[in-house]
């Protein structure tokens, strides 16, 4: 319909909201953006570099500032989550920190955005150092506790204490900037592949075949 048939007829295409979807070609991601599409969003992407997984922009302050402009909500999944590092702190926790706190500062400064999701693992909340109880309640103050991930002395367990701190300096910007934001710590993913590569979930059980 073009604008001059809008005037005669007295419609109006509505205008669809705009969303900001970042880390679009993930595996969670891509069935994320097919339900925003079902339901009429736009959708502006970013997606990892597929020659090289782990390269990430993500600490360029900044560099955000444009993909976000302008959005109603960020959902930000591209968060790095590998367990074949050498160097954790250089590979995961500065990507995470500093790339979340860059997502995050760049929310700050559009007064349009309503809200921002963002994924880490359940690396994050799984090592309380207490039973679960009938009685215990899990909410955003369980975390996974840095020295019982220490005492276990396994790298997995290492990986847990790092993206726990990670989570913890972004709910800390959060709570001083007023910003809302929403966080799920997933496990193993499965179910059927929008893409054409494994996601890491999956690849271990294609891997036993």
């Amino acid at each position: 319909m073009h604008a001059n048939e809008e005037v005669r007829t007295g419609r109006v295409e509505p205008r669809r909201e705009v969303v900001c979807v970042l880390g679009a070609s993930g595996y969670i991601t891509s069935w994320l953006v097919n339900l925003l599409l079902q339901h009429e969003y736009s959708i502006n992407a970013t997606v990892r570099d597929p020659h090289d997984l782990k390269k990430t922009e993500l600490i360029e302050e900044e560099s955000f500032d444009l993909v976000v402009e302008g959005r109603i909500g960020v959902f930000h999944t591209s968060s790095l989550c590998y367990f074949d590092v050498k160097d954790p702190q250089a590979e995961m926790v500065e990507p995470v920190v500093k790339g979340t706190l860059n997502v995050l500062g760049s929310y700050a400064k559009v007064p349009s955005i309503k809200g921002v999701l963002i994924t880490f693992s359940i690396a994050a909340v799984i090592l309380i150092g207490k039973p679960l109880a009938d009685d215990v309640v899990v909410d955003e103050t369980w975390f996974s506790d840095p020295i019982v991930c220490e005492k276990l002395k396994v790298f997995d367990f290492l990986l847990s204490s790092l993206i726990t701190l990670a989570k913890k300096v972004d709910w800390k910007f959060v709570e001083e900037n007023g910003i809302n934001m929403v966080t799920i710590n997933p496990c193993m993913v499965l179910g059927p592949l929008l893409r054409s590569t494994l996601n890491a979930s999956v690849e271990p059980i294609v891997n036993l075949v």
